[in-house]
């Protein structure tokens, strides 16, 4: 309710170049910028989103499709005969963030009550965190890799692998939850856990998919229609440091900067050595696409879970004045990217 009253109250002053939206694709067809109906809905009607869209109402018909992973607009393709296809994304969204933030509380169970709820108010202001409840897949896959994570500290294998496969349909980050799922089946040594090595499968059968049908792949999309090359992480990363020291990129910088945060916590003695394993492996992900470094790099921050149960530990003893000023700090960034975002000026 939040971000739809924020939007609302954004569109009176939002002036998008119409030169910018142009260079961005599946834009002939955009609602008119005036009406309710836009100030609710066709504001969220933004970049990944119109290819979610599109993939709902017409499957994988554009060559570019390919890197959007079918699970998200599957959701939206059966809700849809309740509702406009963009209500449905929007649905999708906030009903899989209630159960993001659900689990994110189980896992936090160590903590007291206003530790788990400064961790989700920590959560909530995050930059970026109003991706969580648009038309973007990434509240989906989040929800999936917590309760991997749930059900696997549960000894529940099998729920565990499920919600692990469909993670690797969400987006290709959610695969990455294999890591700590297997070290945890290891150490429980427990002959039910083997199940959890079918995970990779929900990635792998629509890698299939794309080769059987005659599509390209996911790489070879990225690098031809995003411009985007995967390489080593160390090329990555020193391709961002050059961008942040001749073309001084703010936006660049700060996305490093949150990077950078996010690997040193992975050090701290709280974090278990399989979380350890998860937050460096979405980090050395993130590094591994020069041409556009770092895209989306705030946003997929949001799925390190452990990160975020160690900032509720340090919120919990936090007097009033710190709690406000992080929030403050997260919030800015987060308004801020949310009016570039609806704005046409940055892409997610």
């Amino acid at each position: 309710m939040f971000y739809t009253a924020l939007a609302m109250a954004f569109v009176p002053f939002l002036r998008p170049d119409p030169a910018t939206i142009r260079t961005n694709a599946l834009t002939e067809n955009l609602p008119s910028p005036h009406g309710l109906h836009y100030a609710l809905l066709g504001i969220w009607e933004r970049f990944d989103t119109l290819w979610f869209l599109r993939i709902a109402e017409h499957g994988y018909d554009r060559p570019m499709a390919v890197i959007f992973y079918p699970l998200y607009p599957a959701w939206i393709r059966l809700m849809s005969g309740l509702m406009p296809n963009i209500a449905a994304a929007l649905l999708v969204s906030t009903v899989a963030a209630f159960f993001s933030f659900w689990g994110l509380l189980r896992l936090a169970g160590e903590l007291s009550e206003s530790g788990r709820l400064r961790m989700l108010l920590l959560v909530c202001v995050w930059p970026a965190s109003f991706i969580l409840f648009a038309g973007y897949a990434d509240s989906l896959t989040i929800a999936l890799v917590v309760w991997t994570i749930v059900f696997g500290r549960g000894a529940r294998w099998e729920l565990a692998t499920v919600c692990a496969l469909l993670s690797g349909v969400a987006r290709p980050t959610g695969v990455i939850v294999f890591i700590p799922l297997a070290v945890m089946a290891l150490r429980s040594r427990q002959a039910r856990s083997l199940v959890v090595a079918l995970t990779p499968l929900g990635l792998v059968t629509y890698w299939s998919w794309l080769r059987w049908s005659g599509r390209s792949s996911v790489v070879e999309a990225y690098r031809l229609y995003q411009g985007m090359t995967m390489v080593a992480p160390w090329r990555g990363l020193a391709e961002v440091l050059r961008l942040i020291a001749i073309d001084h990129d703010a936006m660049l910088a700060i996305k490093l900067g949150l990077v950078l945060v996010f690997a040193a916590t992975s050090l701290h003695r709280r974090v278990r050595n399989e979380d350890k394993a998860f937050i460096i492996a979405v980090i050395v992900q993130m590094l591994m696409y020069t041409g556009r470094p770092l895209l989306g790099g705030a946003r997929y921050l949001l799925m390190v879970y452990p990160v975020f149960l160690l900032l509720g530990a340090w919120a919990e003893r936090w007097n009033r004045r710190q709690l406000a000023f992080y929030i403050t700090t997260f919030g800015l960034l987060n308004l801020a990217w949310m009016w570039a975002f609806l704005n046409w000026s940055l892409v997610l």
